[in-house]
């Protein structure tokens, strides 16, 4: 599944749409966010993650979906399942992300 881009404007409906959702906070100055895009596109393609939704949100311009997951520093993840939070961190680990994502299950 390809990283959908999201927005304050249609954040919420989308984590009542889907039922899991992993959530990439970044900024475009952000060098490590960068860095990681890669990594998290490779990630949502990989089949052990099938009907995980990947969604991608600027925590600069959308400070409603930013305050929803507490963004303290970049890149920051979050996982929520039915539209409730499950996990949120900072990290450039891909192993860590993959153990978040996991735990939706």
């Amino acid at each position: 599944m390809a990283v959908l881009l999201s927005s304050d404007k249609e954040f919420k409906s989308q984590l009542e749409k889907f039922d899991k959702v992993v959530v990439k906070y970044y900024a475009g100055w952000c060098g490590s966010c960068k860095l990681f895009a890669p990594k998290y596109r490779r990630l949502s393609g990989d089949e052990r993650f099938d009907g995980v939704t990947f969604l991608d949100i600027n925590a600069e311009e959308n400070q409603e979906a930013r305050k929803m997951a507490g963004v303290d520093n970049l890149p920051f993840f979050a996982t929520f399942k039915n539209g409730v939070l499950v996990d949120a961190k900072a990290t450039s680990k891909e192993e860590q992300l993959v153990e978040m994502i996991s735990n939706l299950n």
